[in-house]
């Protein structure tokens, strides 16, 4: 998905005209990708990822010398920014931090002209920080597959179990390509339960799993205990912690990008975490697969007894 080059230093969003500073200035090297291209592209996109992003604190992975040069990884809005960029000021331990919220196309155009590559979003809104309304199970593929499994195999029958768990505890489970090295298994929450409850609940049904599958699964968070099976990382359920936005292009060469796939999909033995790039998703923006499931956001309170029934089970 490549600019055109015509007036490129201006994009129309809305009812803002954006500015683009040097946009032609390579963010990536070894693909030719411009930053008028990065821009391109979140304005193709917006439709669908603003509201994943709308609400929710974000945290910024600018690279501003391009992917081969060193990441700010910024939480706190710089001064510079305009004012029409909203902020949301969010308690942290001793203090507070001041976030981008991104509520509209041009505010995400003018993280991509800050050379934003990547917006990594909470799991909570503004206005209830403390209560997630998104639970994430995080899966890589391990570093030495065991079982005979091999590479991003593994994460795809991970996710099948994770998936078929869910469905044990009647949740839905929408499946996404973190465009960088695994899956991302999420569930949307009703908020009424808090980062320590969610947290105990994500890491008791991830324990569940891995009793059923010692072989090929651990909770184990020293790498040294895994012995070659698939973490499954719950770790990102907690405060202030960030997981990276659907259609979000990550500082990776070739810009792949974190793309929503259907559960019949992990069927699919193309399918990998960087299957889809800047260049190549457009041709997934006309069906988006987690419109096809209910985002009715879900109780804990049912699935923690159903859970608990499939612990003591030993199962």
């Amino acid at each position: 998905m490549t600019a055109k080059r015509t007036d490129a230093r201006k994009v129309r969003a809305g009812r803002r005209t954006l500015e683009i500073k040097r946009p032609e200035k390579v963010l990536f090297r070894d693909d030719g990708i411009t930053k008028f291209d990065l821009v391109a592209y979140y304005h193709a996109v917006s439709r669908r990822m603003v509201p994943h992003l709308r609400d929710r604190p974000l945290m910024m992975e600018r690279h501003p010398d391009g992917i081969g040069g060193k990441p700010l990884m910024q939480k706190n809005v710089p001064d510079y920014f305009p004012d029409w960029v909203r902020r949301a000021v969010v308690p942290k331990e001793g203090g507070e931090v001041t976030h981008v919220v991104c509520d509209d196309t041009a505010t995400l155009l003018y993280l991509a002209d800050q050379a934003c590559i990547t917006p990594h979003r909470w799991l909570s809104r503004v206005d209830r920080p403390d209560h997630p309304d998104r639970l994430v199970f995080d899966l890589d593929p391990p570093d030495e597959p065991a079982a005979g499994g091999s590479g991003f195999e593994e994460v795809r029958w991970a996710a099948r179990r994770m998936c078929g768990l869910l469905g044990e505890l009647w949740l839905p489970g929408l499946l996404m390509t973190t465009g960088s090295r695994g899956l991302h298994v999420v569930v949307p929450l009703d908020r009424r339960a808090d980062f320590d409850t969610v947290r105990a609940f994500a890491r008791d049904a991830a324990g569940v799993l891995a009793t059923r599958h010692p072989d090929r699964l651990t909770t184990a968070a020293r790498k040294a205990e895994r012995r070659g099976r698939l973490y499954l990382d719950t770790q990102r359920n907690a405060y202030a912690q960030t997981a990276v936005a659907p259609y979000a292009v990550r500082a990776r060469p070739g810009a792949p990008v974190a793309t929503p796939v259907d559960a019949a999909e992990l069927d699919d033995p193309e399918l990998a975490a960087d299957r889809w790039t800047l260049r190549t998703v457009e041709e997934r923006l006309s069906d988006d697969p987690w419109a096809r499931t209910n985002p009715r956001g879900r109780s804990l309170r049912t699935p923690r007894k159903r859970l608990e029934r499939l612990k003591n089970a030993g199962s």
